[in-house]
This record gives structure tokens, sequence and C-alpha cells, in this order.
């Protein structure tokens, strides 16, 4: 069994068909074919299920994915382990945060540590802080950036907390509340609300700060992107609340702060396994611990 040979397969899993999966990995597709079809015989079970229209993994398939993953993943840390004994950064760094992060400037961050290590591969996505915490927890993701409740500690992964924030009403211009500067929760008792979904950590920071303040609201609107946030606030469907540290950044809203807000922690979470040599100098240059 060689690593081709499953990297391979993952690209055909990946992208549901050997054609695109030979353009991804340059090869031809029926040298590709060859290969996949070669690793099967070896393994005496097909991987994939193979139609005109489509390509699906059969449960042989689906049982041996994420055993071929980890050994790329291996081959791939072995690699970058003996570039960085030679003093180069290489490897993959993939990062995650979430939309509203306000604590660090990401672009800037990752345009200097692509500066300082050209050689690393990096990748970003952006998800709720409980998808971010999972991933890292199971080493889809190196280091993720979180908004969770004061006083959480994520379970499964190292933390450092960046800053201590509070949320602030976001409405439109043309609403009645617009001209204030400061506000309770109680006098948005009957709004529209635009948030986070029901269950998200991003959510809980709002519905805890109403529930001790016994203030009922309706929220029809649960959207997990913030611009989609800010755009329907625009338009005057409904209002939100948004990160004081990140409300700089909005135009067309008005923003009001909140005597009794919902607080907030922004972090910085990391695997407890020793980091890789792209992951280590990424923590490095944050100032994290990164002692295995």
């Amino acid at each position: 069994m060689e690593l081709q040979q499953m990297r391979y397969v993952v690209a055909v899993a990946e992208t549901g068909s050997f054609t695109r999966a030979a353009e991804r990995c340059l090869v031809v597709q029926s040298a590709l074919s060859h290969q996949i079809a070669k690793l099967e015989r070896e393994l005496g079970a097909r991987l994939f299920d193979r139609t005109s229209r489509r390509v699906r993994l059969t449960p042989a398939g689906s049982a041996f994915l994420p055993a071929a993953r980890q050994a790329l993943d291996a081959a791939e840390r072995a690699r970058a382990e003996v570039s960085a004994a030679t003093g180069e950064i290489r490897g993959r760094l993939a990062i995650g945060a979430i939309p509203t992060l306000a604590a660090v400037d990401l672009p800037t961050v990752l345009k200097e540590y692509h500066q300082s290590h050209p050689h690393v591969r990096i990748s970003l996505r952006t998800m709720a802080s409980e998808l971010l915490i999972e991933q890292v927890r199971d080493g889809s993701m190196d280091a993720a950036f979180l908004g969770v409740l004061p006083g959480t500690a994520p379970p499964g992964v190292e933390h450092r907390e960046l800053i201590h924030d509070r949320l602030m009403a976001v409405v439109w211009p043309g609403h009645p509340l617009a001209g204030e500067t400061e506000i309770e929760l109680r006098q948005l008792a009957g709004e529209t609300f635009i948030d986070f979904p029901a269950g998200t950590v991003g959510r809980a920071q709002s519905d805890h700060a109403f529930a001790a303040s016994g203030v009922r609201r309706e929220v029809p609107f649960e959207v997990s992107a913030g611009d989609l946030m800010i755009r329907m606030v625009r338009t005057g469907l409904g209002v939100t609340m948004l990160p004081a540290a990140f409300t700089p950044q909005i135009e067309g809203v008005r923003t009001l702060c909140v005597r009794d807000a919902p607080a907030r922690v922004e972090m910085l979470i990391w695997s407890r396994f020793t980091p890789s040599p792209a992951a280590a100098a990424f923590l490095d240059a944050l100032g994290a611990r990164t002692d295995p």
C-alpha cells in the first residue's frame, strides 16, 4: 500500500469524481483509476461505487478513508519535523475563527506569518465556536479563535484568554432607540431579534443575559454570519447584539451601549498534543504556550 494510492482515494472521496481527483493530483485519470483498482485488489474490497453520474464511498471505503487521511497527515508531519530540524518550517497550518473575531487582526497576523514561513500552506475557516472546539480537539485544525461565556474552559483543548468584552445593541438608523447612547436590556423587550442559531455558544451569550434580566424576546431570524446579520439590521428587519470590540468595523447602523449587556471572552485554543512545527511557530508568534 503506497501513500500515493491513499492520496488518490482521499482526492476521489473529497471531489466525488475520478476526473476532478486526477486534476487535483496532476495525473491522468487512467493512472489514478489504475492505482485505486490496484489498491482495491490488495485490500480485497471495493472502496467506491461508480455510476455514470456519481462516485460514492462503499462501507469499506468509509472505513478506509480516516486511516488514509491519518497516514497522509503523519507523512506530512514527518517531513515537516525534518525540515524544522534543519531550520525551515514547512507543512500545513489550519486555523479557525468566529466571524466576529476582534481580539486580533487576523489578516495581518496571517500575512506576517506567511512572510516569515513562506513554505507553510495556510488554511482558514470561519464557523461557530462549538464547531471550532470540536475540530481543534480532533486534530482537523491546529488552532482557533473563539467567543465564549466568561468562565468557560473548552474541554479537551489548551486555551488562552485574549480579551473580555460585552455585547452592544445594533439597530438601524431610523429605529426609535437610534438616538440613545446607552440603554438597558428591558428597553429591547418586544423587538424582533436577529441572532445566532439556538444552542450555539454565540447565542448563549445573549440568552443568558436576557434570562438573568427577566426579559423575554423573540428571535425569528437565526443567522450564522455576522455580515448577514448587519445587512438585515440595515433593512430594518430587526435588531441584534454584537461584540463591542467588533462594532467599530460596522457601517450604516447605530450601536448602543447596554448597561446590563451580555459578557463574553475571546480566546485562542489549540490542541493538547505536541503541535506541528508550523502550528508551534504560529502559537509562538501569538505568545501562546507551546510546551507539550
